[in-house]
């Protein structure tokens, strides 16, 4: 007869399961697919990093974890010191992570820029590069990063959208080691320092939230003279005042439905913003040559809130399409104005994240 410290655990991971799987799949039957046979998608994937294609066969008794991810994304660089951690901790009991990289920006499908990303953030374990979103639509999956569990008999057994609830996803994976068969399982918890881009969000929410530039989802744009002129070049004038989360442009730019390209050195970006961390998504021009830019907080050199990828002075480079980290305050505080100037012509600026 079970204890009441048994019953408890039980219904504390009949619980977890159920949390992790109310989530909409985009169809009863797609969902009963990837659940009958989840590993036989991979097979669409267009290449693989660290690893050669991994068939079911590979899997089969495994207890594998499916990261759903894509590598400018802030929400999938801040779970990655627990991917890592995870992997390395469980791999020798039979415990395997596939990152399944579904992208979400025209230079996240180019199988290249995948592989060279996986090396800046350390990634050791195999990533399916799933540059045609098949793995994607057949899981249904709806967000990054997504982490699906499957435990040793091929079952999808518990699902999680969005970073954060690590310990409750650990448990899951000791939990199904166990149902495995596995002896000598941990029952501690990882608990990584990510760094730059990886680090934790602050402990205060932030007020200001992901905007894109494209014209396709922009919100927030305000400007001297109109909105945004999607799809040609135009001689912006930025606003003379912003309210919290709201953004101009200055200078020559071309928006596009998915990104703005500075067209002439000196174009700028002014966003104000509250929240610890501010990221950008951006890329060179479509020579590949390296942009310089310089940013300011208030109008001043960043100084100790500068972010990774910029000096003290605010000067830093854009050498390749990703995420950077512009501003990395001591705390979170009060509402800032956030200012970007392109040094050089050709920048892409694609969306803002926070933290």
């Amino acid at each position: 007869m079970m204890n009441k410290l048994t019953l408890k655990l039980l219904a504390a991971l009949f619980a977890l399961v159920i949390a992790f799987t109310c989530v909409h799949w985009g169809g009863e039957a797609r969902a009963q697919a990837a659940a009958a046979s989840p590993f036989q998608s991979l097979g669409s994937a267009v290449s693989w990093v660290n690893s050669p294609p991994l068939a079911p066969e590979a899997l089969r008794g495994k207890v594998v974890l499916l990261d759903f991810w894509t590598y400018s994304c802030i929400n999938c660089l801040r779970t990655l010191p627990y991917i890592r951690a995870w992997s390395d901790k469980y791999r020798e009991l039979g415990f395997v992570v596939v990152g399944v990289h579904t992208p979400e920006f025209g230079f996240e499908h180019r199988p290249a820029n995948v592989e060279r990303a996986a090396a800046m953030l350390g990634i050791n374990f195999p990533v399916a590069v799933d540059s045609q979103r098949s793995i994607w639509r057949a899981f249904g999956v709806q967000g990054w990063p997504s982490l699906y569990f499957v435990d040793a008999t091929g079952r999808v057994r518990s699902r999680q959208v969005g970073e954060g609830g690590y310990a409750e996803a650990e448990r899951v994976i000791q939990q199904l080691l166990r149902e495995a068969g596995r002896q000598n399982v941990p029952t501690s918890l990882v608990a990584p320092q990510g760094t730059g881009t990886q680090a934790a969000p602050g402990t205060q929410p932030a007020a200001s939230t992901e905007t894109y530039v494209g014209a396709a989802r922009s919100e927030g744009f305000r400007s001297a003279a109109g909105g945004l002129r999607a799809g040609q070049s135009h001689e912006y004038v930025a606003a003379s005042a912003l309210r919290l989360n709201q953004w101009t442009l200055a200078g020559l730019w071309n928006v596009g439905d998915e990104a703005a390209e500075a067209k002439r050195a000196g174009s700028r970006i002014v966003y104000r913003f509250q929240a610890r961390d501010l990221h950008l998504v951006l890329g060179p021009g479509d020579d590949g040559r390296p942009v310089r830019f310089r940013v300011r907080l208030d109008g001043q050199a960043p100084g100790a809130a500068g972010g990774t990828d910029v000096d003290a002075s605010g000067m830093g480079t854009i050498d390749s399409h990703r995420l950077y980290q512009l501003v990395r305050q001591p705390q979170s505080g009060g509402e800032r104005v956030f200012e970007i100037e392109f040094l050089d012509p050709g920048a892409h600026a694609y969306a803002f994240t926070f933290g």
